[in-house]
């Protein structure tokens, strides 16, 4: 019997999800809660509507001539939270030769849980590129941000290296939370030392889902955090790619 994911949407359109033009699924469910959460109606665990993976390729496939260098991109929520599903729908994906992304923020990963690890050995060889998001470098102040540890998803992002799986890293900065210059040097210090780096988004913050929280009836705890100017996002990218290059420089690691 086939697998059903949970899934909270759908977008036949992505431009921002991946390389090309790209379908998007979004998948139901997130342990985390990030304070600038911008989809906080994928939260819950166990919701969302039921699709098989045959259902999504279906779906692809009615407008896959948009995804001409593109592909199919599975973000939420957490998709690794349903990695059986995702097993089945990325065995499709490779049959018919469609380039796979994995959005992720990379807490489901724990070094020591061999048997989800075994499954997920199996998905990465099936995954052409992860967008690995990574909300803050320094553990407490991002149990602040997220209500969980990042120790997992630091752990993840060498896992991905040492599987030479493709990683572009993601990080927005909000002001006053993840803009600061020292932590913006260690992170590029730590995505230094991934030789799997393909690309570095630097994302500014907005508030643009403060009407989704009100219809929720969900505080937003930063609704009085101004949007990040975005030249000044620009200027903070340059301080991760300093950290960067002074970790590649200490490794002997020619640019």
């Amino acid at each position: 019997m086939a697998i059903k994911g949970k899934i909270h949407s759908l977008e036949s359109f992505g431009t921002v999800d991946g390389p090309g033009v790209r379908y998007v699924v979004f998948l139901q469910g997130c342990p985390m809660r990030c304070k600038y959460c911008h989809n906080p109606d994928t939260w819950t665990i166990g919701a969302g509507m039921e699709m098989t993976a045959e259902y999504i390729m279906e779906q692809y496939h009615r407008n896959e001539s948009f995804y001409v260098g593109g592909g199919l991109t599975v973000t939420g929520g957490e998709p690794l939270l349903q990695i059986d599903f995702l097993l089945e729908l990325f065995t499709i994906c490779k049959k018919d030769n469609v380039h796979t992304v994995i959005d992720t923020s990379g807490i489901t990963f724990n070094p020591d849980n061999h048997e989800y690890n075994a499954k997920l050995d199996k998905l990465l060889e099936m995954t052409d590129l992860v967008m690995l998001d990574i909300k803050h470098i320094d553990n407490e102040k991002h149990l602040e941000l997220t209500k969980q540890p990042n120790t997992g998803i630091l752990a993840f992002a060498h896992y991905l290296d040492e599987k030479g799986v493709p990683v572009w890293i993601r990080h927005v900065v909000v002001p006053g939370i993840t803009d600061d210059d020292v932590y913006l040097k260690k992170l590029g210090y730590f995505i230094g030392g991934l030789s799997n780096l393909k690309a570095l988004d630097v994302l500014p913050y907005h508030n643009m889902a403060i009407p989704k929280y009100e219809k929720l009836g969900i505080d937003y705890v930063l609704k009085d955090v101004p949007p990040m100017d975005k030249n000044v996002a620009i200027q903070k990218k340059q301080v991760i790619l300093e950290g960067i290059k002074e970790r590649r420089a200490d490794d002997g690691v020619e640019e």
